[in-house]
């Protein structure tokens, strides 16, 4: 995780009080990067297919470090305590890509795209979560572009 921070393990006390202090900046750092990613996606509407969208979004998400800073979320109950300030409810990444995710798919459904009827926060739920258990096990091999495609997929309303 250092090294996806851009930060020497030696260095860590330097510029912060402890672990739990640089996990903490480096889940907001993620979270500020999910943002960006969310812009993306949300622009994205009503252009390409919705699964190329939500895979390009997805894989890009879980590609990186998002899946380990999620299980340190779960693990550690200090970390949770220091990102409540800034993230009151929910798993921190899981929560905002899922606002993400939700917020396209309303905006996919505005163009059209996804009928008027189709639950969209139980869809947003089902692709977060689905595409977060795809990629959690960090020792087997990642998923593929196409298999992740093909699993949203399945799920989306026709």
């Amino acid at each position: 995780m250092t090294t996806e921070a851009g930060c020497a393990k030696g260095v860590l006390h330097k510029y912060f009080t402890d672990f739990d202090g640089f996990l903490t900046e480096l889940v907001l750092d993620r979270i500020r990067r999910l943002d960006d990613q969310a812009e993306v996606l949300l622009k994205s509407a009503g252009q390409g297919t919705i699964a190329d969208n939500l895979t390009a979004m997805l894989t890009d998400l879980f590609g990186s470090v998002a899946v380990a800073i999620v299980s340190l979320t779960i693990s550690r109950d200090s970390l949770r305590a220091r990102l409540r300030a800034e993230v009151p409810t929910g798993v921190p990444i899981l929560t905002e890509a899922g606002q993400a995710v939700l917020d396209y798919l309303t905006a996919e459904q505005e163009y059209g795209r996804i009928p008027p009827g189709a639950d969209l926060n139980t869809l947003g739920l089902t692709l977060i979560g689905s595409a977060h258990l795809l990629y959690a096990d960090r020792t087997g091999p990642r998923p593929t572009p196409a298999e992740v495609h093909a699993f949203i997929t399945s799920v989306l309303p026709h």
